[in-house]
């Protein structure tokens, strides 16, 4: 007899699921204060290795507990009382934590270190309370140089308490503010709430996939006996995206096109702003006569304030997993939420709110079994940043989009910015344009911010070998001081990333792409072929510009020091870098490299954070005879597309190959004799291609987009990857993936617009080059 089926999906960081399970984050540079009952046991892992961990223990009475753990405190390990004694937010909280319960923050025991400055990535020790214990984990961290290696990172605590809670209710996060006002919401029910204008509503998932409704309406109006409310239809027109897709828009209006609400900060960003709340009607066409539902719970708390019942709410719904797929069907599924995410909103006018936590629980929608919502309010004196939040991998901690060190010399010339890879870099410059910018980089020279480049150390004996294992390209002819450009795949063939790999030394390496994975991706392999390496994170303690354009040169020759046993900025060849100074000998180290992203003369200039300032300033200030411009992104899109060079989601993914996404010159398959990964899969491929990249000479003026289908007759044969209107060739031009029978040059092709089949564009198949293929102007 068959055993029954039983559903066992892999959910990698539903915490929510382990209720006995806690996991905590050690910022690098940073402090963790946790509380551990008799039996709870910690474990401090070190997450990408060589990281320093200090460690301090204390029993109620605030004398240190090290000894139980055989540890010993050290005056040596200062970080932990160096840190409680500066002025951020985070010590400030840990302080008031620890006073709270009569510990004096400035007279502590001292802290013992963990382990040494060699420790290998995933390297944790375990210890288990005997009594109560409070305990602080610190990952100490100071400045890096840009030349050197070194770079501090992240700590990961997993907490498992011996007698959690019977009923699961994870802890809540810090409050991000000064608090007027904060309630719980219990499953299945709604609460009415007034905000006024300008102050803060943040909606917290308490315990991961619950989905909550929200409504709003302009108090004044409800004054008047006027309901205006969130509208759905106003609000997705008004942001130019009148076609329903999940997530949220970065405002809300009303039906008279009133702004009501800022999208301020969102950690998960999946919702559905397009539909209903669940109401009756939805329960009883599944049988489930008299459940409860939102719509209803939303018009009982607001009636008392005069708001009309409605049998269903337009609302936004928090956290509910919702898409509209290619057959115009309403699809659902668990949401993405995870204990404690949320959403920040700010209030554009005094508002009359309701929000609810969903009762649903004869679908996914709340993972099958609905929770509590939590709700905060902030003073409108608050300040918060705006951001979104991504994560490494399904299991990481959410990471909220970040201002690059530069961001206070580009926000004084636009105030146009776009999350870009979770960084906000300008999309336009005001003054400028796209137009003027992509001019001033063809004829001149342009600065453009590129920290949102991720950026990885490879270090230790196996470094090389690591590498070239893992890339397309053969490492081992990497000379010190030289860059080369290549494809990272999986073994399928299938694209992870592209980046450009510099060699510091014989064994030390740098890995600049665009993908975070990367550096977990890297790791992985390691671990399972057992190398001595290291795979350090980097991107938050180097920030960079690309300045491009046929001045590039001039510009960087006057404010570049080099020692004798570097190349001089006016000798620096293709594809090398120099390691040098700002102005002269005690300048604040640089690093220039002769890359670029543009397919003109170009560098990168790499620093500190800390120095981000006066290399922008010192920049700016020697081009400005020149004609230097400011570069956005959009400017960028057309310069890189010109060039034939390719972007990641758009010429590839990782169902595409290296050689589909037009970079085969990457895959050394004849000269590399080691073996890499993707290898044997791309023998096969290059073998017998299926497609090919190419680019696109469009008739007429009429522009197309990335996704359009790409026709010959009746039948689609590729589609576009990447499209612009090139002010250099005075037409529209695209790159397309195409199918290999299609792909002589002087082929014939049609865009279909409309349904494919109403609207043609014809189009020319051309190299996927359209400016300077020979690269005589990138090697000049």
């Amino acid at each position: 007899m068959n055993a029954p089926r039983v559903s066992r999906p892999r959910e990698p960081g539903l915490f929510a699921r382990a209720p006995a399970l806690e996991r905590y984050r050690v910022a690098a540079g940073g402090l963790t204060l946790v509380a551990l009952q008799p039996g709870d046991s910690l474990q401090v892992i070190d997450l990408e290795g060589r990281q320093p961990c200090q460690l301090l223990a204390m029993d109620r009475l605030g004398r240190s507990a090290l000894a139980a753990w055989a540890l010993s405190g050290s005056t040596a390990c200062g970080f932990i009382g160096a840190r409680l004694a500066g002025p951020t937010l985070q010590s400030r909280r840990i302080g008031d934590a620890l006073i709270r319960r009569a510990i004096d923050p400035q007279h502590l025991p001292s802290a013992a270190s963990l382990w040494d400055e060699d420790s290998p990535a995933d390297f944790s020790r375990r210890f288990v309370a005997g009594d109560e214990l409070l305990v602080i984990v610190a990952a100490p961290a100071g400045p890096t140089a840009v030349d050197r290696q070194y770079r501090p990172s992240e700590l990961r605590l997993w907490v498992t308490r011996a007698n959690p809670s019977p009923v699961l209710l994870p802890a809540l996060p810090e409050p991000l503010g000064e608090l007027l006002d904060e309630f719980t919401i219990g499953a299945g029910t709604a609460h009415s709430y007034t905000v006024g204008k300008g102050r803060y509503v943040q909606v917290l998932d308490v315990a991961g996939r619950q989905c909550s409704d929200f409504v709003a309406l302009d108090r004044r109006a409800l004054d008047r006996g006027l309901e205006l409310d969130l509208d759905q239809t106003v609000t997705r027109t008004l942001n130019g995206s009148a076609y329903p897709a999940p997530g949220l828009f970065s405002k809300f209006f009303d039906r008279q096109m009133q702004p009501m609400l800022e999208v301020v900060r969102d950690t998960v960003g999946r919702h559905d702003s397009f539909a209903l709340a669940c109401a009756a009607r939805y329960y009883e066409s599944h049988g489930y006569f008299g459940h409860d539902n939102c719509s209803d719970n939303l018009s009982q708390v607001l009636s008392p304030h005069g708001v009309k019942a409605r049998n269903g709410w337009p609302a936004i719904n928090f956290f509910f997993n919702t898409g509209i797929d290619a057959h115009q069907q309403m699809t659902l599924d668990e949401p993405w939420s995870r204990p404690g995410d949320y959403v920040l909103l700010r209030a554009m006018t005094d508002l009359q709110c309701a929000s609810t936590s969903c009762p649903d629980d004869i679908d996914p929608a709340n993972g099958w079994n609905p929770s509590d919502i939590h709700v905060r309010i902030y003073s409108e004196k608050e300040r918060f940043s705006i951001a979104m939040s991504t994560r490494t991998t399904a299991d990481a901690d959410p990471i909220l989009t970040r201002e690059s060190a530069f961001h206070s010399r580009t926000r004084a010339l636009t105030g146009n910015f776009v999350d870009y890879r979770n960084w906000w870099l300008p999309l336009r410059y005001d003054g400028y344009g796209a137009i003027e910018e992509y001019l001033g980089c063809r004829e001149r020279v342009a600065v453009m911010d590129l920290t949102a480049l991720r950026k990885f150390e490879i270090i230790g004996p196996d470094a090389e070998a690591l590498l070239q294992y893992c890339l397309t390209r053969d490492v081992r002819r990497l000379a010190v001081g030289q860059v080369v450009y290549s494809a990272m795949c999986h073994e399928h063939g299938g694209m992870l990333d592209d980046g450009t790999l510099l060699r510091l030394g014989p064994d030390n390496f740098r890995w600049i792409c665009g993908e975070d994975y990367a550096g977990a991706w890297l790791r992985e392999q390691a671990h399972k072929l057992g190398m001595k390496v290291w795979v350090k994170s980097a991107s938050e303690q180097i920030h960079n510009l690309a300045v491009q354009g046929p001045m590039s040169r001039e510009l960087l020759k006057q404010m570049v020091w080099t020692a004798p046993d570097q190349p001089k900025l006016e000798s620096l060849g293709w594809f090398r870098f120099l390691v040098g100074r700002l102005d002269g000998h005690d300048g604040c180290p640089l690093m220039i490299s002769r890359t670029g992203y543009t397919g003109e003369l170009g560098y990168e200039v790499w620093c500190q954070p800390e120095d981000a300032g006066q290399v922008w300033d010192r920049i700016w200030a020697l081009g400005q005879p020149l004609g230097l411009v400011p570069l956005g992104l959009e400017a960028l899109d057309m310069l890189r597309i010109e060039a034939g060079l390719i972007f990641a989601g758009y010429e590839f993914s990782d169902q595409t190959d290296p050689f589909e996404a037009g970079i085969g010159f990457s895959v050394t398959l004849k000269s590399k004799t080691d073996d890499f990964i993707g290898r044997e899969a791309l023998l096969r491929r290059s073998a017998h291609p299926a497609h090919k990249l190419v680019g696109l000479q469009l008739s007429g003026n009429e522009g197309v987009h990335h996704g359009d289908p790409v026709y010959r007759g009746r039948a689609q044969v590729g589609v576009i990857t990447s499209a612009c209107r090139s002010p250099l060739l005075a037409s529209n031009i695209a790159l397309c993936r195409v199918d290999v029978t299609c792909a002589d040059v002087g082929t014939v092709l049609e865009i279909g617009k409309v349904d494919g089949l109403q609207k043609r564009i014809s189009a020319t198949v051309t190299a996927a080059i359209f400016y300077d293929p020979d690269k005589s102007r990138v090697r000049s």
